[in-house]
């Protein structure tokens, strides 16, 4: 995962540039569409883009050309056009909707004819095409922000809060896994004549967080170097893709807060499990929280500053995927990354505390896992 994420970018990169100076640009085809006009007085612009538009007198003659091949579809406008709007397309393929460059050729052709003579032409062509709307990010103080949003600033983020969230379950399951079969075997009471508890959990939790750490960072290095060649190749909607400001610094600090809290909370489930697969399914109930702020993203682009964000932002096992959803559909104040990095450094100290008692107690505990309760009662006895 750590190579084959940014390999496989680069080779479609590669591809690309490959295909693109292999082959030639591929020309449109040109599409010959009929149509009957039982209205009156749409005759002309019957060239739409690549859409040409024929007239037939009746709608059997269209019905017939269209069953023969010559054309690939048909509308007819009807006596009362002009007080209903009502167009019927006929075709013989099945779709659920009308092709936007057929539907959008035959919005032209009707609005051309029916403004033909009555307004100037440059005024047709504004009808046809009202909006261009470019949008433009100021500071505070009134200048251009180096930071303007949109969709090509949400890309990234979004990728990269899916990566996150699948490096940080794949390591903590690694060491739930690890401890799981080590308590099977036995090979766990080894392991404690030569070491102590302490000892154990935090070389487990920081051997395989720093696996972890590695893959992160390169996929961190590897993001600003593939985007600008994507950017070089491409073009287009790519060429738009920025990295929010500070996201690269955040990414690394969030993945190894939230490593940290879910390893301690792996290892503090591996110690009360009876076996590895007990334990994968106690973990999943805080790994699916995890992915919570992926599932809600379509909301969280139509209301971003709504308070149930800032919860999310705070609560430290959604933190780290929410803040990087966030960062790339708007600003997130200080005090809530301030909070948000609080609340998570304390939470892992006090589960770590609370993950040692229950290392110590039931490590060395076979058979049956204990309930909430006897770990609440070890608790205050220890």
């Amino acid at each position: 995962m750590t190579l084959i994420v940014p390999l496989v970018a680069l080779l479609a990169i590669g591809v690309f540039q490959l295909i693109s100076g292999i082959a030639e640009p591929p020309v449109a085809e040109e599409v010959t569409i009929g149509y009957v006009d039982k209205s009156g007085g749409f005759e002309g612009y019957t060239q739409q883009d690549k859409v040409n538009l024929v007239r037939f007198d009746t709608q059997d003659d269209a019905t017939e050309a269209l069953v023969e091949g010559d054309i690939k579809e048909y509308f007819v406008i009807p006596p009362d056009y002009i007080s209903t709007g009502v167009v019927s397309r006929y075709t013989l393929e099945k779709q659920l909707e009308a092709p936007a460059e057929i539907a959008t050729a035959i919005r032209n052709f009707l609005l051309s004819n029916l403004l033909a003579g009555k307004v100037p032409a440059a005024t047709v062509d504004r009808v046809e095409a009202p909006l261009n709307l470019v949008t433009t990010r100021l500071t505070e103080t009134g200048a251009i922000a180096p930071e303007q949003g949109g969709f090509g600033n949400f890309i990234i983020p979004v990728v990269f809060s899916l990566l996150l969230s699948l490096s940080i379950v794949f390591s903590s399951t690694y060491l739930l896994q690890g401890l799981g079969e080590e308590k099977e075997n036995r090979l766990i009471e080894i392991l404690l004549s030569s070491v102590s508890a302490r000892q154990l959990l935090t070389g487990k939790v920081f051997g395989i967080g720093a696996a972890g750490l590695a893959q992160v960072v390169v996929w961190v290095i590897s993001v600003p170097i593939l985007l600008s060649l994507a950017s070089s190749t491409f073009g287009g909607f790519i060429s738009t893709i920025q990295l929010p400001a500070n996201f690269l610094v955040l990414a690394v600090v969030y993945f190894i807060l939230g490593y940290l809290l879910f390893a301690v909370l792996s290892a503090g489930i591996g110690a009360i499990s009876s076996n590895t697969r007990e334990g994968q399914q106690l973990i999943a109930i805080f790994t699916l929280s995890l992915f919570v702020p992926l599932w809600f993203m379509s909301l969280l682009m139509l209301f971003p500053n709504n308070p149930i964000w800032v919860v999310l932002t705070i609560f430290p096992i959604t933190a780290p995927v929410e803040v990087m959803i966030r960062l790339g559909v708007s600003d997130i104040p200080a005090w809530q990354l301030a909070a948000s990095i609080a609340v998570l450094v304390l939470s892992i100290i006090g589960i770590l505390l609370l993950t040692i008692k229950v290392f110590r107690t039931y490590l060395l505990m076979y058979g049956k896992r204990p309930k909430l309760g006897e770990i609440i009662r070890s608790f205050r006895s220890g």
